[in-house]
């Protein structure tokens, strides 16, 4: 059985997202919360969450042990992209590129 959680259109870009996931995939749940508590990169907190609220879910479901949970699947979409406009100098302007993610976490029995 499986639990799955996902979260969209976060403020945090694709790949800095990845290097955070790609560090828990495949731990168990309580490991991987210990190592998303002390990584210091934003995204973490938002994968922390999701993470979560993952464990919750397979509680709501009555997914035998909590403790056994495994990080089976793990992955990060490029969400919307905001195009803004940065004056410079002569009258010309740069494109700035606001990333978002969609984040996807799937919990499995060991």
């Amino acid at each position: 059985m499986e639990s799955k959680a996902v979260v969209k259109f976060i403020r945090v870009t694709p790949r800095k997202a990845r290097l955070v996931v790609d560090v828990i995939r495949g731990k168990r749940a309580g490991d991987a919360l210990n190592i998303l508590k002390f990584m210091p990169q934003h995204a973490s907190k938002v994968v922390e969450k999701l993470l979560r609220s993952a464990i919750a879910n397979a509680e709501q479901k009555n997914i035998s042990d909590v403790d056994r949970l495994k990080i089976t699947k793990a992955f990060v979409d490029q969400g919307p992209t905001m195009k803004r406009m940065m004056p410079r100098a002569m009258g010309r302007a740069n494109i700035i590129k606001k990333r978002s993610s969609h984040i996807t976490l799937v919990l499995g029995d060991e």
